[in-house]
């Protein structure tokens, strides 16, 4: 089993396991068309966050592939819950894993997406042992494509149309990074 020493911190925020008085918080983002646009699912009422929120209380590691690992986002100076980041263990043979996050409007634009998703990737790679991360998104979505790049990671594919989502037919984007490239770019990226 692989659970990461809580709370995983940066220079801005805590990363910590969901908590039950996360709901209102959590509601406050899954609640907003403007945050689930480019996702899969419609905005959730109070019963869906509700449920969202006990699968999220079970995510604090990872043992096996399928198991996904999420965590609150927290700003160090508030306390205030800002958004969700997961890494999810796609395949054990393949050594792969998948990154996501989500954040309230009212923070986009000051880099807490790149600075949250960070920790999660090099437990990904440092602890876990995965050889791959990768991370998918609505080709519409630039906001998130740029988080993707500031993690090192690089366009692999386009797909055009390739899912018919909310009544119309997105296009997907594909990221991703190896190991070895992570590595290459932590490295770098201190210079």
């Amino acid at each position: 089993m692989f659970t990461p020493s809580y709370p995983m911190q940066t220079e801005r925020l805590l990363l910590r396991p969901y908590a039950r008085d996360d709901f209102d918080a959590l509601l406050a983002i899954q609640s907003r068309e403007d945050v689930v646009r480019y996702l899969y699912e419609d905005p959730l009422g109070p019963d869906d966050v509700r449920a969202l929120l006990e699968r999220r209380l079970g995510n604090t590691s990872l043992s096996d592939e399928g198991d996904t690992l999420a965590v609150a986002v927290v700003l160090r100076a508030s306390g205030e819950m800002i958004g969700d980041c997961i890494l999810h263990w796609s395949s054990r043979q393949h050594q792969l894993g998948e990154i996501g996050f989500v954040l309230h409007p009212d923070h986009h634009g000051r880099g807490y997406a790149t600075e949250a998703a960070r920790p999660l990737v090099e437990f990904g790679f440092e602890e876990v042992g995965l050889h791959r991360i990768i991370g998918r998104l609505e080709a519409r979505n630039t906001a998130s494509a740029r988080v993707l790049e500031k993690l090192g990671m690089r366009r692999e594919a386009l797909l055009i149309e390739n899912e018919f989502v909310k009544g119309e037919w997105q296009s997907e984007l594909a990221y991703a990074i190896l190991d070895r490239e992570w590595r290459a770019f932590r490295f770098d990226s201190r210079q």
